[in-house]
């Protein structure tokens, strides 16, 4: 893989798929070639990951491009500095995260995303959810939080809910 313009062909990527949903075409599987797909597999990343972030972007008008590519180099830099270019293994199931209405001391949602952003920085997600969804932009949103930095604060936090309640108290 050639790394030095790998945030230009992901911008190309994304772009890609916010077209082809703006034109109707459906499917994660149907919007990239075997040469994208692998791209995207070089740098922790898969197909569906991409088409949520256009799905949103055409219906929502979010996430914007720059903020999809921050998301990605999160993942991307967890993927080749922990993970070693290694999958994390399978993906979990939906009954695995806390339900919506979960809170930790008080706070709406946070068991939820935290749950999201390790899976996505294992490169876990289910392919039915999305990291940024609409639910995840909310809790960002009320608590100033960009979508990357909460991804670092929970790597950095390494499973240890109390340092990021307090990160999120902060804001």
């Amino acid at each position: 893989m050639k790394h030095y313009d790998w945030t230009q062909r992901f911008g190309k990527l994304y772009d890609v798929a916010v077209k082809k949903f703006g034109d109707g075409q459906r499917g994660a599987d149907s919007f990239f070639d075997p040469t994208q797909t692998a791209f995207l597999s070089e740098i922790g990343s898969c197909p569906q990951e991409i088409y949520d972030f256009a799905e949103d972007a055409v219906l929502q008008n979010e996430p914007d491009k720059d903020t999809a590519l921050l998301v990605a180099s999160v993942r991307r830099d967890y993927y080749l500095a922990i993970q070693k270019g290694k999958s994390g293994g399978p993906r979990y199931a939906m009954s695995d995260f806390p339900g919506k209405d979960e809170k930790l001391e008080g706070v709406d949602w946070l068991p939820r995303i935290i749950k999201k952003a390790e899976a996505k920085l294992e490169g876990r997600m289910p392919l039915e959810m999305m990291y940024g969804c609409g639910g995840d932009r909310k809790f960002l949103k009320d608590n100033d939080l960009h979508p990357a930095d909460f991804l670092r604060e929970v790597w950095g936090a390494k499973g240890d809910s109390k340092k990021i309640l307090e990160y999120v108290l902060k804001h």
